[in-house]
């Protein structure tokens, strides 16, 4: 007859589980400047830098044209949350991603 794991290597698992996604969960933010050397500003270029340095931490990046606007929308809020962006990062990249449609 099969044997079932036990109790105590059944919890070790799940314990191993929860720390690596803990640990992939942990995506990090770092605010971005968007000035040229000469002092001009480039239209989205912070939230560009932010969302390559953010969104390509633990995804191939997607176009912004990939996805609609309202696709966005709902990507981009459940990252918030994943990604532990402050609104401003949201509102700066959503806006980015919604600028090439």
């Amino acid at each position: 007859m099969k044997r079932l794991l036990s109790p105590t290597t059944v919890l070790l698992g799940l314990f191993t589980l929860a720390l690596a996604l803990v640990g992939l969960a942990g995506c990090t933010t770092t605010p971005a400047s968007s000035t040229l050397a000469g002092g001009s500003s480039v239209p989205n270029a912070g939230a560009a830098k932010l969302w390559a340095q953010n969104c390509a931490h633990c995804h191939n990046i997607r176009t912004p044209s990939a996805y609609s606007d309202m696709q966005w929308d709902v990507v981009t809020l459940h990252m918030r949350v994943r990604g532990n962006l402050t609104a401003e990062e949201h509102r700066a990249i959503l806006a980015f991603l919604k600028s090439a449609h």
